[in-house]
């Protein structure tokens, strides 16, 4: 008799033309993402293929109960890595009946501002550095920490190696490993400086495709750490005191930037960015004022400065850049429970548009 990862790992691919797609959105809170599955005819080679769909919003926090119907309209796949085969994931995002976009939808208002002539003429480009901590599942502490205690303090944690200072790498790996093949740029990984807490890179990647690809990528990881029984958290300072928070520092460049003469256009768009400060920091993500103190590598949330190579800064622009007169900034104040739809565009929207 088939076992039941028999049955879970079945190859549909020699007795059906069928396929199961994932149909992935952001829920209720902005920050959760949801999904729920169909069976298509495939194959399938770009989300306009895929018919759109609906769920019911009263459930996820997006509707009222009496008019509940959300539908979801495809956006962008991307291989399943857990089903396999012709299988697929899609990112969507959400409207109601009549084609209004919901509040949590940013991505509608984000491709607005993409497909904006003086924004996708400068190709902007995208690194996003999604910090998290794995939590062990029951007691919401981090994993490898004594239950009720802490490890020894920071410092031999980073990017380090072995079973007293790596907590989970095998989750980690996974991850990347998955990613890779759903067909997400994922650039690299880390171990990061509190225990228990690492780093994913997604990027560079243009435009709107950056976001998309991040939160595929966040939804990947809900689904192994619940197969490995471990808590995602995506809290921007998850254990109180010295320790570093969690953070989604965001790489930026546009043409402009990458050519030479670039570094004049970096400095005139952080200078931009300094006159929006506030704005940004306010759509930067919850919880960011305890992990925005002036500590942990941060520039205080009511601080905003510019430096090269300069961890404690809002901005930190790298030494290579300052030496070629060219190239990309990091935008540090981001937390890891942001909305890259949000931030991407705006970075967008006050370096360009305004």
């Amino acid at each position: 008799m088939a076992s039941l990862a028999d049955l879970v790992n079945l190859d549909l691919s020699d007795c059906t033309d069928k396929i199961i797609v994932e149909y992935l959105w952001v829920g209720g809170s902005g920050i959760d993402i949801r999904s729920k599955a169909r069976t298509v005819n495939g194959p399938i080679t770009d989300a306009s293929q895929l018919p759109k769909w609906n769920y019911d919003g009263s459930s996820t926090g997006q509707a009222p109960g009496e008019d509940s119907e959300v539908i979801l309209y495809p956006q962008a796949i991307f291989k399943d890595p857990f089903r396999r085969g012709d299988n697929l994931l899609v990112m969507c995002d959400c409207y109601t009946p009549q084609g209004v976009p919901i509040p949590t939808n940013k991505r509608h208002n984000a491709a607005k501002i993409f497909n904006t002539p003086n924004v996708a003429a400068e190709e902007t480009w995208y690194g996003i550095e999604q910090e998290y901590t794995l939590l062990q599942k029951d007691v919401n502490w981090p994993l490898g920490w004594p239950i009720g205690g802490y490890p020894g303090p920071q410092g031999p944690y980073y990017c380090a190696a072995g079973a007293d200072k790596a907590f989970g790498r095998d989750i980690v790996d996974a991850h990347y490993k998955a990613c890779l093949y759903a067909g997400i740029n994922i650039s690299g990984i880390n171990g990061e400086v509190m225990p228990g807490q690492w780093e994913f890179q997604v990027g560079p990647s243009v435009g709107i495709a950056a976001s998309d690809q991040l939160w595929v990528a966040r939804y990947i990881l809900e689904r192994i750490t619940e197969v490995a029984g471990v808590v995602l958290s995506l809290d921007p300072k998850p254990i109180p005191g010295d320790w570093n928070g969690a953070g989604a520092h965001t790489n930026y460049s546009t043409k402009s930037m990458r050519e030479a003469g670039g570094y004049g256009v970096i400095k005139t768009a952080i200078e931009k960015l300094g006159k929006r400060h506030a704005q940004h920091i306010a759509a930067y993500g919850e919880g960011n004022e305890r992990r925005l103190t002036g500590h942990h590598e941060t520039a205080d949330i009511n601080t905003f400065k510019w430096g090269v190579a300069d961890r404690g800064a809002s901005i930190r622009v790298g030494r290579d850049t300052e030496k070629d007169g060219k190239g990309y900034f990091e935008d540090r104040r981001p937390a890891s429970n942001m909305d890259p739809y949000v931030v991407t565009s705006m970075i967008a929207e006050t370096t360009l548009l305004l």
